[in-house]
């Protein structure tokens, strides 16, 4: 009888094991279309991606990408590559989590350290703009302007701005050291808006640094509205800085154009961080890398199928 027994427990073991499903691997099918996914034309991640792959004439031009490219912002085609198995965009560096895959550029991986060390090869600055003086909806609102300006040339920025995911400028100087000199930041701001636009790739960024510097500027109220870097000049300094849209600091995420810089003084503008572009795909995706030239083929539309496209 116990051998028997035995017998049935082995059998039941069998049994169990045989029925028990083994996981599927996810597959990826390399014959499938490449769906390509930009920025539109006004975008600074745009301009360095495109400049940065060596496909400059596509940095402002439609006409000469793929046939049945997507035209996305960067949160939409961050969510994008977490459904569209097939493919292909790119972000902030700031932008990059979990639910998709960062590409190695040049073999190089998209990290903050490979930003600062000059290897990662798609880097880009954010810079600022802001009003000429007198321009501003009111003294009190230029005062705060520019104590946010001196602010973010200090080591206090420095962390807030590496924190979020971009890289900061080396600095020595804290607030604590410059605040005497912006005496409007010790009275009670609460009642007083300071709009903030430009670069939607920024506006991590710049929500993070407005979110620390309101406590240390008497609580003033920061009006967030990120449109895309061309505005970052237009709403400031532009055609439209003086209708409803008007900011009173702007940021890009490109470097300002000879023609957004003729009618500012040079104190008008400047670079608060350095940002890498990031190559994008699903997590399915074998790819780990792209060199500027595959992906120039993607988005120019010599490389159509995955089965095109170099696994290395």
């Amino acid at each position: 009888m116990k051998k028997l027994g035995l017998f049935t427990l082995l059998l039941m073991v069998f049994t169990l094991a045989a029925c028990t499903e083994t996981p599927e691997v996810p597959t990826f099918n390399l014959e499938s279309n490449i769906t390509v996914y930009t920025r539109d034309t006004t975008s600074g991640t745009r301009d360095g991606f495109m400049n940065g792959i060596g496909f400059s004439a596509a940095s402002k031009s439609d006409d000469v990408l793929v046939t049945g490219f997507v035209i996305k912002d960067n949160t939409a085609i961050l969510n994008a590559m977490a459904i569209d198995e097939y493919g292909i965009g790119y972000v902030s560096l700031s932008s990059v989590n979990a639910t998709i895959k960062g590409l190695y550029f040049e073999g190089v991986a998209p990290t903050e350290a490979n930003v600062i060390n000059n290897t990662y090869g798609l880097k880009r600055p954010f810079n600022w703009m802001v009003r000429a003086d007198g321009d501003f909806p009111s003294p009190q609102v230029e005062q705060l302007v520019k104590a946010f300006i001196a602010f973010l040339g200090t080591t206090d920025a420095a962390d807030i701005i590496n924190n979020a995911g971009a890289i900061a400028l080396p600095s020595t100087t804290t607030w604590d050291s410059i605040k005497a000199n912006y005496p409007i930041t010790q009275q009670n701001n609460s009642s007083i808006t300071v709009r903030f636009g430009g670069s939607d790739s920024i506006q991590k960024v710049a929500e993070a640094l407005t979110a620390a510097f309101t406590a240390k500027a008497g609580n003033f109220v920061a009006e967030h509205d990120h449109t895309g870097s061309s505005d970052g000049w237009k709403r400031t300094n532009g055609d439209t800085k003086d209708q409803t849209v008007g900011k009173d600091v702007g940021f890009s995420s490109r470097p300002f154009t000879t023609t957004e810089k003729a009618n500012v003084t040079t104190s008008q503008y400047g670079q608060l961080a350095w940002d890498a572009i990031v190559a994008i795909v699903h997590k399915n995706n074998p790819i780990s890398n792209m060199t500027a030239d595959t992906l120039k083929k993607i988005y120019e539309g010599t490389y159509t199928t995955w089965a095109d496209v170099p696994s290395a």
